[in-house]
């Protein structure tokens, strides 16, 4: 079911929610299943988890469950951004919801709009004390983390080079820069790399990727990312089940050509 060795992480959406959807993008080499909190209720996000499981169940397959937190994050008229003011990447509200998480059995928590390795260091204070086994995702999103790169890296169980809120927040030129950095300290040290954002978003309307998007997944793979991350192709598109198709083609293209010895650190069903 699936061949590439890095892994292809979808977001749920009103375009995936369909159980036949997901089970079609998992036939086509979908690996991990991010659900984003900043949209609904918890009650629909449980229905989600829990089709999730079933699906596991009847396949025969483990789809490991990435918990994605909305933070400190501010919705606006054209899109959103965070509270710049915040020291604090994990709020009240997403206090709850990772004991929900635990609750109801996510594998991965990722925290959003991180600053320092204080924001992870919380996060894993709050699983451990409510029992859980949950790892944790840092996601890159601010110049602050930049900044604090090295020990975010070193706390975390994984990292996400998250370019949308970072293009917004760093001149845009140098996103491609950032991005091969992290991704490089990241297999320093055998840690998780995941690129996300905009990867092949043309996909949301087209059945086919631009060229230029083509050649980011593919550059992302050559530097060495573990996982690469569809959003609005998979949550709000027209063509998910493809999307994750043309990613698969894409990722084991770009394998056939990686020089040297490749470290993948894939993310796993921890529960």
């Amino acid at each position: 079911m699936n061949n590439s060795k890095a892994q292809i992480i979808a977001t749920l959406g009103p375009s995936s929610f369909d159980k036949e959807v997901i089970v079609k993008m998992c036939e086509k080499s979908l690996n991990v299943i991010r659900l984003n909190f900043s949209w609904q209720s918890k009650k629909e996000h449980l229905d989600h988890i829990l089709k999730i499981r079933k699906i596991e169940s009847e396949k025969g397959i483990l789809i490991p469950i990435i918990m994605d937190l909305p933070g400190p994050r501010i919705q606006e008229e054209s899109g959103h951004t965070f509270d710049h003011s915040s020291t604090d990447a994990i709020t009240p509200y997403d206090i709850e919801l990772i004991e929900f998480g635990i609750q109801n059995g996510v594998d991965y928590i990722a925290v959003s709009f991180v600053s320092s390795k204080e924001d992870i260091l919380k996060c894993k204070k709050i699983i451990k004390e409510n029992n859980g086994k949950q790892k944790v995702i840092a996601k890159i999103e601010r110049v602050e983390a930049i900044g604090n790169i090295d020990e975010i890296i070193h706390e975390a169980d994984a990292v996400m080079v998250a370019r949308g809120d970072l293009g917004k927040n760093i001149p845009i030129e140098k996103v491609p820069f950032v991005q091969s950095d992290i991704i490089s300290r990241c297999k320093n040290i055998d840690r998780t790399v995941i690129v996300a954002t905009q990867m092949m978003l043309s996909m949301t309307n087209s059945t086919e990727p631009t060229r230029a998007e083509v050649t980011d997944v593919a550059e992302a793979i050559l530097e060495g990312a573990d996982c690469v991350m569809l959003s609005e192709e998979t949550a709000s598109g027209k063509f998910p089940v493809e999307s994750v198709a043309v990613m698969e083609k894409i990722i084991l293209e770009a394998e056939k050509h990686l020089k040297g010895r490749v470290i993948l650190n894939p993310l796993e069903r921890v529960l």
